[in-house]
Parts: structure tokens; C-alpha cells; sequence
């Protein structure tokens, strides 16, 4: 039987291949990865989770769990939207990120629990969470499909999925944003991180993630109800929201 081929960035391989190439980026990237963050997005990723918590409908007493939660910026502030009765769980596939994620909340002072798991197998129960999100996270997924069932399966009847991804930018600024995404992004990435290959990578699988009509498509399909996305800084990325009914 034939291995099934999925792409990492432009590049066709065996599937489960893609999972260990994934790792490797971010095992590389961690230790640079807030200021590379704040450098790519010239500190607009702070103003984009700020509009996703402010978008979530979480209040106090609530449970949230943040997939690919990396550096754990949106588990901060979740943690402060749903006060010490509520709770914030912080995971990563990747433990490099995961550790920095963990660091950053013992930093703060905030009491998330931190797992390392894959979002195409959660370790939750059914019914778990009133709202899960994923920042920047699904387009590295190998079965994005599979990951958004799980995500549905674990929320609460009334919750919400929140998907915050790069996406297809507004077409008058397509070769500005390319222009930046494969000359700036590398060379950024070499002299911070000195990593040009990663950042070449991330920037390809921006490019490969389904734009904003698709990926709505997919998180219907998933079984969330009532989706819409709002597009951010044209279109550079989109917030999508689905419910669980």
C-alpha cells in the first residue's frame, strides 16, 4: 500500500514524516520564538490574541484549553479573563515550546497546567471545555480535519472553537507580502535566530494553509455551527469562530 504524501512548506512528503519535520522547526525556533514573533508581525500578534480573547465570549469561572499554545501569550491572558475560578490548560505537541510556554506561566505567577499532546488525539474528555482555541497552530497540523473533530468533541454543548491563522491576504498587497514573507522572513530569521530554513518554512506554510472560505468550510464539517471569520489586517490573518451545539 502506498504511504500517503502531505506537503512540509512547498515540499511533498510521506505523512508521517511531517509530524518529526514540524518538531524540528520548533525545536529549533523556541528559544527565539517571542522575538521573532514580535519582529514578523511588528508586534501586531499582540493586538490579533487580544482581539481573539476579547472575541471569545470567555467570563469568569470558565475553562479553556489553548492548543499549540507555544510561548503561552494567549494562556495569560484566557488566565486573566477567567480569574482564579476558572481554568486555562496550556499544550503543545512540541516540548521545546511547551517548556517555554510552562516557564513563561511560573514567570507570571499563573497556576495553567501545561501537557504536551497532539491535537489529532486529545486527552480530554468529551464535553470538557466552554472554549478551545489554536493560534497559529492548526496550519502545522498533518490531519487538520482530524484535529478540528477533537477540538468539537472536547467542548461543552454552547462552546466555542476559536482558530487564529495566518492566512490569504487582500490581493492588491499579495507581492509586498510575498516580497516580505521570502526575502525579510528568512533573513530576519538567520540573524536572530540563526535559522533562515525554519522562518523559509513558515512562511511556505502560510501559503499551503486553506484561505478563509475553505477553512470555514472545514470547521463546519468538523460539526461547529453558526462559523464566521473576521479578516485582520487584510487578511493577514483571519479569527475564525465556530459554536458546539
Amino acid at each position: 500500500m502506498r504511504n500517503k504524501e502531505t506537503h512540509f512548506g512547498f515540499k511533498s512528503v510521506k505523512e508521517e514524516e511531517k509530524q518529526k519535520k514540524v518538531g524540528e522547526v520548533f525545536h529549533s525556533v523556541a528559544q527565539k520564538y517571542d522575538i521573532m514573533n514580535d519582529v514578523m508581525s511588528a508586534g501586531m500578534h499582540r493586538l490579533w490574541k487580544r482581539f481573539t480573547v476579547n472575541t471569545s465570549g470567555v467570563k469568569a469561572g470558565d475553562s479553556v484549553l489553548d492548543i499549540a499554545a507555544g510561548s503561552g501569550d494567549l494562556s495569560k491572558l484566557f488566565s486573566q479573563k477567567v480569574g482564579p475560578s476558572g481554568q486555562v490548560i496550556l499544550t503543545d505537541i512540541n516540548a521545546s515550546m511547551l517548556a517555554v510556554g510552562r516557564d513563561n506561566m511560573i514567570d507570571a505567577g499563573l497556576q495553567v497546567p501545561a501537557a504536551q499532546c497532539n491535537a489529532e488525539f486529545l486527552p480530554f474528555a468529551d464535553h470538557s471545555f466552554d472554549c478551545v482555541v489554536v493560534a497559529f497552530g492548526l496550519r502545522n497540523m498533518t490531519h487538520k480535519d482530524h484535529a478540528l473533530k477533537e477540538m468539537q468533541r472536547v467542548l461543552k454543548v454552547g462552546g466555542r472553537l476559536l482558530v487564529l491563522e495566518f492566512s490569504t491576504v487582500w490581493d492588491p498587497l499579495s507581492k509586498v507580502y510575498d516580497a516580505y514573507s521570502f526575502k525579510f522572513l528568512p533573513f530576519m530569521g538567520k540573524l536572530i535566530a540563526n535559522d533562515a530554513d525554519s522562518y523559509e518554512y513558515l512562511a511556505e506554510s502560510i501559503r499551503m494553509h486553506p484561505d478563509q472560505e475553505t477553512l470555514k468550510k472545514m470547521i463546519t464539517e468538523a460539526g461547529l455551527s453558526k462559523v464566521d471569520y473576521y479578516n485582520l489586517s487584510a487578511g493577514i490573518v483571519a479569527l475564525h469562530k465556530g459554536y458546539k451545539v
